[in-house]
């Protein structure tokens, strides 16, 4: 199905027909198709939405670089055109930052139930004295190669080594999103996690390294009311992983079948 949300064309869908509502925020770079298994684990009992935020999935881009904030004003505005008052927020991976965000402003248009963030990002990284060098190697030589007479003179060759730069996510991404991920993962969300005052149940891989099980353990203490699941052997894809096992927690902590 799509909605229209100020002026953007938004892909979403919804299964299940509970009382209760379960909206799944989506990872960087995918499509709400991703987490079907994932609202299959509940949907048994609860009425699930999933849906492509702009310029992910089937959704329009963004107009402008949208930061965090941005796509969580988004959302604000999707849920009240949905006209969901109150619901329990899943996200993976990016989905995660956007629900921090969320859950630390006292302005919502809905109440948030529960939280259960799945591989979650929103820890900024600290760079080793190594990668701060790579990091530094990158902006000296970029400026160099984009000087009009060195890129006039291997045009081919300097795009080539552009293209390679960065993560697969910013490889794969449009120019315009690319901004948008570089304003996400430039920006650390760790002081906002004591706000989060949601119960709140973390679910990771332990061999994830996109976002390691770290993190799990550093918003573990930070927040509040949290708990944490650790589903051995999976990386940041644990749903998909050991679907078995992610199924069984998810269904243990909603309660469905009980």
């Amino acid at each position: 199905m799509n909605i229209l949300i100020d002026g953007y064309n938004i892909n979403y869908k919804i299964t299940g027909d509970g009382e209760q509502t379960v909206v799944i925020l989506q990872g960087w770079g995918t499509g709400l198709e991703v987490y079907d298994s994932v609202a299959a684990c509940i949907n048994g009992s609860y009425r699930v939405i999933q849906f492509d935020f702009p310029g992910f999935g089937a959704s329009d881009e963004p107009r402008e670089p949208w930061d965090v904030s941005a796509y969580a004003d988004f959302f604000c505005r999707f849920m009240e055109t949905l006209r969901v008052e109150k619901a329990t927020l899943i996200g993976h991976s990016y989905g995660g930052r956007v629900i921090i965000k969320l859950a630390n402003r006292e302005d919502l248009p809905f109440a948030i139930d529960k939280i259960v963030l799945i591989d979650s990002a929103g820890v900024l990284p600290k760079k080793t004295f190594a990668q701060k060098m790579k990091v530094k190697r990158y902006k000296v030589l970029k400026k160099f190669l984009n000087m009009k007479v060195i890129h006039g003179m291997f045009p081919e060759l300097i795009d080539d080594w552009k293209s390679r730069q960065g993560s697969e996510d910013y490889r794969n991404a449009t120019p315009m999103m690319r901004q948008c991920l570089v304003k996400a993962v430039n920006e650390d969300l760790t002081d906002l996690l004591p706000g989060i005052r949601q119960e709140t149940l973390l679910i990771w891989g332990d061999l994830d390294t996109a976002t390691p099980i770290a993190d799990a353990k550093l918003m573990e203490q930070k927040i509040p009311n949290a708990g944490l699941a650790v589903i051995q052997g999976t990386g940041h894809f644990c749903f998909a992983e050991q679907p078995v096992i992610f199924r069984n927690i998810m269904r243990s902590y909603f309660k469905v079948g009980a």
